[in-house]
């Protein structure tokens, strides 16, 4: 490494590790205001309360590291330019690429220490974060339930909402565990949860109870009710907790993921197979029909058939009082066939979901460490362009691109929850935003320097 690059080095790592700090510490205060209610009334010692602070500084650390690499790079350099040693390096014939390169050498020496701390250390602080969670709960336990994700701690059943606000949330589906022989949906529009002594009830309210033999779609069962109550012992939810396995996915490591994303596909082929083999059993041989809507058509058309072929045997056998009872038996089988199906597919959609969510959590470990570079390599030239301003103007102008790129980062991933996008393009649409942003900032001061 000669002269230059040592040089440059240097002033890129005093500013990081003070940028660090500074955004480390405000965002851990963020999440101490919101955290402090958790430990009101509970009854902590202060070594449980410090350890539960430590174990969320990982999420912390994991967004201040690229921001912190933004500021450093637009505050180094514009230092740099305003001191005019860009100019005296220029003149000596540095080029542009060899005047930053050093910074993005140091961008990727953090970006690699990052993708290392994603993928082993953040997962594990943010699995033993929940666990002591868990404990925490015990002074008061209750569920703890996040939109769009699965809650299996629930004994015998399974649950997801869509909206949360509070304790209140909106568009409930619980799923029965048991699904080997029969299943149990039950739909909510609106619900509430409560705590009280050593029970948790959950009270849902306008919905619908769906029952369901496995092995017989015929027999099958639906209750509407205006309000359905779900009573959840305390001692069956510690129990069920404690010997809880499962991790979120910002509790996994990538090759966890993919396991979890196999055993998904497994889950959903299984119930393709149940599809196909009621498909066959009611006579829908169109094989086209593979989805929800096509399906329905095809038993609307049964239906159809079914009530036109009736008509037809009343009118050429007028003197045969024909009963209507098979008929309606008939009918009512595919009614249920098609709730059913419903339903079905309704499992599907939220196990692909699911996979949606893993598949973006892998990018995740990537993106955002890729990010380190890429934010050197939009800092650098964009500290150039300011020159003067310091601290104030580089912490403004950085904020605005981390801001820019979060949102970007956000979007994309809902939208790739939702299936409307590839996860992979959902997740690296930020990267590729800020790459076109840097290339265009640094052949800009290309031109003006």
């Amino acid at each position: 490494m000669n002269t230059l690059n040592k040089y440059l080095f240097k002033q890129s790592l005093i500013p990081f590790l003070l940028s660090v700090a500074v955004i480390t510490t405000v965002l851990f205060l963020q999440f101490l205001i919101r955290a402090v209610d958790r430990f009101l009334g509970k009854g902590l010692d202060v070594v449980t309360i410090f350890e539960y602070l430590y174990l969320n500084l990982a999420w912390i650390i994991a967004l201040s590291v690229p921001m912190s690499l933004l500021i450093s790079s637009v505050m180094t350099f514009g230092r740099m330019a305003q001191q005019n040693e860009i100019t005296a390096l220029k003149s000596a014939g540095v080029n542009m690429f060899n005047i930053i390169k050093p910074a993005l050498w140091f961008g990727t020496f953090v970006a690699i220490l990052l993708c290392l701390f994603n993928n082993f250390i953040l997962p594990e602080m943010n699995y033993n974060a929940r666990l002591l969670a868990r404990d925490i709960y015990q002074k008061k336990p209750e569920l703890s339930i996040e939109p769009g994700y699965f809650v299996d701690m629930i004994p015998q059943y399974t649950m997801i909402v869509k909206e949360m606000d509070g304790s209140d949330f909106k568009d409930v589906k619980i799923f029965s565990k048991n699904q080997q022989t029969e299943q149990t949906t039950i739909y909510a529009n609106q619900g509430s949860l409560s705590s009280d002594g050593n029970m948790i009830t959950i009270d849902l309210k306008d919905g619908e109870i769906h029952e369901i033999d496995l092995s017989d779609y015929d027999y099958y069962r639906k209750i509407k009710f205006s309000t359905h109550q779900i009573m959840i012992s305390m001692d069956d939810l510690m129990l069920n907790r404690t010997s809880e396995s499962n991790r979120t996915d910002r509790e996994m490591r990538v090759p966890q993921m993919i396991d979890e994303i196999g055993k998904n596909k497994l889950l959903i082929a299984q119930i393709y197979d149940r599809i196909n083999k009621v498909k066959k059993e009611i006579g829908i041989t169109n094989v086209n029909a593979n989805s929800l809507d096509s399906i329905i058509e095809e038993i609307e058309r049964l239906k159809n058939v079914e009530m036109i072929s009736k008509s037809e045997e009343r009118v050429y056998n007028s003197e045969i009082n024909i009963s209507d009872f098979e008929q309606k038996e008939y009918i009512l089988s595919l009614n249920n066939n098609m709730r059913q199906f419903k339903n079905e597919f309704t499992l599907i959609e939220n196990y692909q979901k699911t996979n949606n969510k893993f598949r973006v959590e892998i990018h995740k470990k990537f993106t955002l460490a890729l990010a380190c570079i890429l934010f050197t390599l939009v800092g650098a030239p964009l500290g150039m362009l300011v020159r003067n301003g310091g601290m104030t103007i580089a912490s403004g102008l950085s904020i605005a691109f981390f801001l820019i790129y979060y949102i970007l980062l956000i979007w994309g991933e809902q939208l790739a929850d939702r299936n409307l996008i590839n996860p992979g393009l959902g997740s690296w649409l930020p990267n590729i935003v800020l790459f076109v942003s840097g290339m265009i900032i640094l052949k800009q001061t290309s031109k003006k320097n």
